[in-house]
C-alpha cells in the first residue's frame, strides 16, 4: 500500500507508485499533476497565483504557476524522469466569488488555468485532461501507479480524468 502524500496550498511534492499525492480545497487555485508512465513517478503542485513576476515578495516558488511548474519539473528530472515523458492533468481554477464587473479578483481561477497551460506548453508537456472552471472547489488525488487524477467535489460524483 502506498503512502498518501498531502500537498498544501502553495506547495508541491513528488511521489512514486504506489503513492497517492493529494491536495484539498482547490478553489481558484490549480492542481497540476505531472506523471511519467514509465517510472510511475508523479508530482503535484497546488498553485495559487498565475505569475510570480507580478508580486514583490515571491519567495515561495510553489505559489505561482510559472515558477511552481518549473520547479516540479526540475524535481522530477532530478529523480530520473526525462521531461519528454511527462504528461499533465490539471484541475481547479474555479470562479469562487461572484464579483460584479470584470475585476481581476473575480477571475483569478481562469488566469491560473491559462498560466498553467501556457507554462506546460512552453515546457513541451502535453495536457491529457483537465477539469477547470465552474464555481465549486475540488479535492484531487494523483495515483502514481496508473496516472489517474481523481477529482472530488461536494455534491458532485467522483470524476477520474
Amino acid at each position: 500500500m502506498g503512502v498518501v502524500i498531502k500537498v498544501g496550498m502553495a506547495d508541491l511534492k513528488t511521489g512514486k507508485a504506489p503513492d497517492i499525492l493529494t491536495t484539498l480545497g482547490l478553489g481558484s487555485c490549480i492542481g497540476i499533476a505531472l506523471w511519467d508512465p514509465t517510472t510511475k513517478i508523479g508530482g503535484l503542485a497546488h498553485v495559487m497565483l498565475p505569475d510570480s513576476t507580478k508580486i514583490r515578495n515571491n519567495s515561495n516558488i510553489a505559489k505561482f504557476a510559472d515558477t511552481g511548474i518549473t520547479e516540479l519539473v526540475r524535481q522530477m528530472e532530478a529523480m530520473g524522469v526525462p521531461r519528454k515523458r511527462l504528461v499533465a492533468k490539471i484541475a481547479g481554477g474555479a470562479r469562487m466569488f461572484e464579483v460584479s464587473g470584470s475585476t481581476s479578483v473575480g477571475n483569478i481561477g481562469e488566469k491560473n488555468a491559462l498560466a498553467s497551460k501556457q507554462k506546460l506548453q512552453e515546457l513541451g508537456i502535453p495536457i491529457l485532461a483537465e477539469d477547470t472552471g465552474l464555481n465549486y472547489g475540488r479535492t484531487v488525488e494523483l495515483n502514481c501507479e496508473n496516472g489517474d487524477y481523481v477529482i472530488k467535489a461536494v455534491g458532485k460524483s467522483v470524476k477520474t480524468i
